[in-house]
């Protein structure tokens, strides 16, 4: 499955983090922390999940699938340490119950979305059914982009990492995106955190409209508090990961 994604690897070192993004992103938002770790303390490994960006879809999108998908990226690692960002935090829970045969250390679910309401999940469904638009210009599709993956107001639409969001045609541009992933349903994440065999930790941004601090730690009440954070807060302190990444690491 491998070759089916796009990946990128950098730094130094003997541990490895598996750095997975948000549904609807690329792993182009975690520019910010790949430049910070450029020397270490540890190795990076950032898919684009399946159906987003540069990866291939997939016939079925669950949990379970996609993260089956992502586990080769670090079966031949002995130290791993996972941090995902909402979808790829569920998916980073899942790879850490051992249930696809490799090993991870410690798992961090940033900005996991916990409580979801029938409307909510109606929405994701319908979303889910409709085909992409096309879009005449690139700038149009670069907007709609930003709003679907949450990062409005924080990635200008000429920024390099909305690039991997966009697929350009001879009739115009189209979200990257398989729609058919918002349907990928609510996560059982207490269920996840109590099948873990690895540590497993949640953290959330402070001002995070997406799931509040409140209601994450009544899943998890250890939980970490980003101060000053909302939903996206690895784009908007890269410097607060790399913190919470050391600390996995430890």
């Amino acid at each position: 499955m491998e070759d089916r994604l796009r990946v990128q690897r950098g730094g130094s070192g003997d541990a490895v983090v598996l750095l997975l993004h948000g549904l609807g992103a690329t792993g182009d938002v975690w520019q910010g922390v790949h430049e910070q770790l450029a020397d270490g303390p540890c190795r990076w490994i950032t898919p684009d999940l399946p159906g987003h960006g540069g990866s291939a879809p997939l016939e079925r999108y669950t949990f379970g699938h996609m993260a089956a998908a992502l586990a080769e990226l670090i079966e031949d690692h002995e130290h791993v340490v996972v941090l995902g960002h909402s979808l790829g935090g569920v998916l980073g829970l899942t790879l850490a119950s051992g249930w696809f045969g490799n090993s991870v250390d410690r798992a961090c679910g940033l900005g996991i979305k916990v409580a979801w309401s029938a409307a909510e999940l109606s929405g994701a469904k319908a979303y889910a059914e409709r085909p992409n638009k096309l879009y005449m210009g690139r700038s149009e599709a670069a907007e709609r982009y930003l709003k679907v993956s949450g990062l409005g107001g924080l990635v200008d639409i000429e920024d390099s990492r909305v690039d991997y969001g966009l697929v350009g045609t001879p009739d115009g541009w189209r979200l990257a995106c398989d729609p058919r992933t918002f349907a990928v349903g609510r996560p059982d994440v207490p269920g996840l955190l109590a099948a873990s065999q690895a540590e497993a930790v949640l953290a959330v941004g402070e001002h995070d409209q997406m799931c509040s601090p409140e209601q994450v730690r009544e899943v998890d009440e250890n939980a970490t508090v980003l101060p000053g954070l909302g939903h996206n807060a690895h784009v908007e302190d890269p410097g607060a990961m790399v913190k919470l990444i050391s600390d996995l690491l430890s």
